[in-house]
């Protein structure tokens, strides 16, 4: 019989299912990231100054992405990290976002300023899929600081390390004890 709208089981299922989503995601994000400095390194072997920081950019998606996926697995001292996560996360969404507009609308200058040597037709061919590739890793960013989010709610209903719940059930047993009546004999 269930009583109530909380069902432990049910709440531990939910979040075991968002955990491996997550993981799952996270690991998409690290083969797109890293397509997409191979696709970078195809327009020119030694970067540009342009290109460099675009490798960069697709080197903190994977950073954030393993980061994203040691907090949630770590079960201890997962507040700080978790908001390091969700700020970096925010953060290289938002450039991966800027880079996808600046790609499909300045594709031209764009390639002009990575100085490919292949051929333009070619160059603009493989920035392009570049740039598809910086369209799915921002959706995917967002789908990963939502799950984080639900990770960290899940973590918090189940009271898994939360200081706030320990304290308040502290404060509740220290008033069980102030109405407790010994028994008369």
């Amino acid at each position: 019989m269930k009583m109530g709208f909380n069902n432990y089981s049910d709440s531990t299922d939910s979040h075991h299912r968002t955990h491996k989503f997550f993981l799952f995601v996270n690991y998409i994000l690290l083969g797109a990231a890293s397509s997409c400095i191979f696709l970078t390194l195809s327009l020119r072997l030694i970067p540009s100054l342009c290109g460099f920081f675009f490798i960069l950019l697709h080197i903190l998606t994977i950073g954030g992405a393993v980061f994203g996926c040691a907090t949630v697995s770590a079960t201890s001292g997962a507040g700080k990290s978790y908001g390091a996560h969700m700020v970096s996360t925010v953060l290289t969404a938002i450039f991966q976002g800027s880079v996808f507009v600046l790609i499909f609308t300045k594709t031209g200058d764009f390639l002009g300023n990575l100085k490919s040597y292949v051929r333009e037709e070619d160059g603009v061919v493989i920035l392009r899929l570049a740039g598809g590739l910086c369209a799915l890793i921002f959706c995917l960013e967002w789908v990963v600081l939502t799950l984080a989010f639900f990770l960290k709610y899940y973590a918090y209903v189940e009271g898994n390390g939360n200081v706030a719940m320990k304290s308040s059930s502290k404060v509740q047993d220290e008033e069980n004890i102030k109405h407790w009546q010994p028994f008369q004999v």
